[in-house]
């Protein structure tokens, strides 16, 4: 069966309400683990697929496009392991493709666990 609910609050028994528009803005679009040492998806929500884009950098597609180039990207790496002056990077290419750069001991380094998350409006 399929549907369609409209509300502009959604009402807890307990805990109060929340205007749905908190829902839909502060959302993430798309979020995704990934190991990339062998460049697969650990879990994902909009990702459609993960390019190796050379040593310490990945590009990650999503299924549903953004509305611009313009949305947020939170990325990190790591799994119980000890970086030396490491960081990891996101940054958006297009409207259904963000990257992951990741750098330790100032060069760019593959590494298993990485993971992202955008924030922004879909198109």
């Amino acid at each position: 069966m399929a549907g369609k609910i409209v509300a502009d609050q959604i009402e807890h028994s307990t805990a109060g309400s929340l205007d749905t528009s908190y829902v839909v803005n502060g959302s993430a679009k798309a979020w995704n683990s990934f190991n990339g040492s062998t460049i697969a998806f650990i879990k994902s929500l909009n990702g459609s697929s993960l390019v190796d884009a050379g040593t310490g950098e990945y590009d990650v597609n999503i299924t549903n496009a953004m509305d611009s180039t313009s949305y947020s990207i939170l990325a990190s790496a790591g799994l119980n392991a000890v970086h030396n002056a490491s960081d990891t990077l996101g940054y958006p290419n297009t409207a259904t493709q963000y990257s992951v750069a990741h750098w330790e001991n100032n060069g760019k380094q593959d590494i298993a666990y990485l993971s992202g998350q955008i924030n922004g409006d879909l198109a």
